[in-house]
């Protein structure tokens, strides 16, 4: 693996900024390319924010940080960078202009990640002369709190640029898949998907509110999955048989849901509904006073995690 110590992020809103500061509490360099005037502040305040929690994750320690620099156009940014997470927004003419624009200037080990949700790496790919040290590397956000990165190569990918990448992941606490086969969404955001879609669905056809809908989630299966993936846990909600009894003792059940599914679409006024009961949900927190609750309780999920599994 080529070895790394100098990384670019390159668009450096929330999941860039999120990504530096997990890049540089790794004690890599992180060199950043942003248009925003006020990129420089935006990500010094958000890595000062991030410091505490990644602490006491165990992901930052004392005595190692990385310098965190800023530069005047993407090419500097990634000219001496073995490794570039890509956050620009995620339109396919944005991403081709500034692929254009840094492949001259990359090493010829480097490689590049994007964090695109929307977009396909071969829609992407398309961008390049040689797209061969380009991947998928897409995050939850936030990045420097939600271990997971979805790592998706093809054809096109040199076998060991897919292995650096995922290494490097490793190597900064990230937890990585590997999509196996293209698909809009990849993994992750095509189970929240369908789970948001039937959480819809049971507001808009009057069978619970937004609060208790989202009550059933983190009260219920939502601590399971926090454990454990839902095969796991329904291998395990059978007893010694495990998931094939699981299966014989539930199929009619399941295929009863599974008919009775919503197929529901957005619109304005379900949206300005769904809108109206998470405020009553909020009880008047702000966004930020949320985001906080959100970001402790996860902390304090994953170093029970941590203990759990050391």
């Amino acid at each position: 693996m080529t070895e790394i110590n100098t990384t670019t992020v390159l668009g450096a809103g929330v999941i860039g900024a999120s990504w530096t500061a997990l890049f540089a509490a790794a004690g890599m360099d992180v060199r950043i390319y942003d248009v925003s005037p006020t990129v420089e502040n935006d990500v010094t305040t958000y890595v000062a924010n991030a410091w505490p929690t990644l602490m006491e994750l165990g992901l930052a320690i004392e005595g190692r940080k990385g310098s965190v620099s800023f530069h005047g156009s993407a090419a500097e940014a990634v000219s001496s960078a073995q490794f570039v997470q890509e956050n620009v927004p995620e339109r396919i003419d944005v991403k081709h202009a500034l692929f254009a624009e840094i492949e001259p200037h990359l090493s010829s080990q480097a490689v590049v990640c994007s964090s695109a949700s929307g977009l396909m790496v071969s829609e992407m790919q398309q961008g390049w002369n040689d797209p061969s040290r380009f991947i998928l590397g897409h995050p939850f956000n936030p990045p420097h709190l939600i271990p997971l990165v979805e790592l998706l190569a093809n054809d096109n990918t040199q076998t060991d640029a897919l292995a650096t990448a995922e290494a490097f992941y490793k190597a900064v606490g990230k937890v990585t898949i590997r999509v196996r086969r293209e698909v809009p969404g990849h993994v992750a955001n095509r189970l929240q998907a369908a789970l948001w879609r039937e959480a819809i669905h049971l507001v808009e056809s009057g069978v619970a509110s937004v609060e208790d809908v989202d009550k059933a989630v983190w009260a219920g299966p939502g601590l399971r999955w926090a454990a454990m993936g839902p095969h796991m846990l329904f291998h395990l909600g059978a007893g010694p048989g495990g998931l094939e009894e699981f299966c014989d003792r539930y199929t009619e059940s399941f295929h009863r849901w599974w008919d009775d599914l919503g197929d529901t679409r957005l619109n304005s006024g379900l949206s300005g509904q769904l809108a109206k009961g998470v405020e009553a949900e909020a009880g008047g927190q702000s966004v930020e006073q949320l985001a906080r609750k959100r970001d402790a309780l996860i902390t304090g999920m994953l170093k029970a995690n941590a203990h759990v599994n050391r």
